[in-house]
């Protein structure tokens, strides 16, 4: 009879141990599922309609509380903001640089750019020390205009290019402050012609918020007027 309890006992340790493994599998196995929904349902579909930031902020409305955020913190205006993104990602939050290839041999990507901003991998760097690395993404909206605001804010300060030149600022942007001041850009038409288009678009941009700008203010539940005019 002893030697049965005994058993039973080893047997019910046994089977703890295989539930409790095997739970914890399934539950690894839950956990990658969940994160993996998570991120597919965060991911913000592109606007249908680039040109018209009025239908840009009409599909995603919380786009323009993040605009209005960073434009209150750093400066630069709102339709400048939306005008980078543009034209850096065309709204895509996982837009990367191509791959250089060699025949059929991948050589790598052209930069580390990365996500709404293209935010590079040594800015992001400088960014993240100032604002902080927890939860910081370049695939989110909200961190993306921060950091665009962010990058302007020192641009003028400098450089002392002002944060409604949105092709002067394209510029520093995209040469960084030392090539800005190098005048490496003088020599690259095709930069210089997408600055034109970036500040083009900011002007349609401004003109098109003037006419619907109301109709993104208060629209949230927590927000009251007159304190979110």
């Amino acid at each position: 009879m002893i030697q049965l309890y005994i058993y039973l006992f080893q047997r019910m340790r046994y089977m703890k141990a295989y539930m409790s493994k095997s739970f914890g599998r399934v539950t690894r196995v839950a956990c990658t599922l969940a994160l993996g929904l998570l991120l597919v349902a965060c991911a913000s579909t592109p606007p249908a309609q680039q040109a018209d930031l009025c239908a840009v902020f009409e599909q995603h409305p919380d786009w323009y509380d993040y605009a209005r955020a960073s434009a209150r913190e750093w400066g630069t205006p709102v339709h400048i903001q939306m005008a980078f993104v543009r034209h850096e990602s065309s709204y895509r939050s996982d837009a990367r640089p191509p791959y250089k290839w060699f025949l059929f041999i991948p050589l790598g990507r052209a930069s580390s750019a990365k996500g709404y901003a293209q935010a590079q991998d040594p800015v992001w760097g400088e960014y993240q020390e100032e604002r902080g690395r927890l939860f910081k993404s370049r695939s989110d909206m909200e961190d993306a205009l921060d950091f665009i605001g962010w990058y302007n804010y020192k641009t003028w300060r400098e450089l002392g290019i002002p944060r409604t030149d949105a092709y002067r600022l394209y510029l520093a942007y995209h040469e960084g402050k030392g090539g800005y001041r190098r005048g490496t850009w003088k020599k690259k038409a095709g930069l210089q012609r997408t600055a034109v288009r970036v500040r083009d678009t900011a002007h349609r941009y401004a003109s098109q918020l003037a006419h619907c700008e109301k109709r993104f203010r208060c629209d949230a539940w927590y927000q009251i007027w007159p304190f979110c005019r």
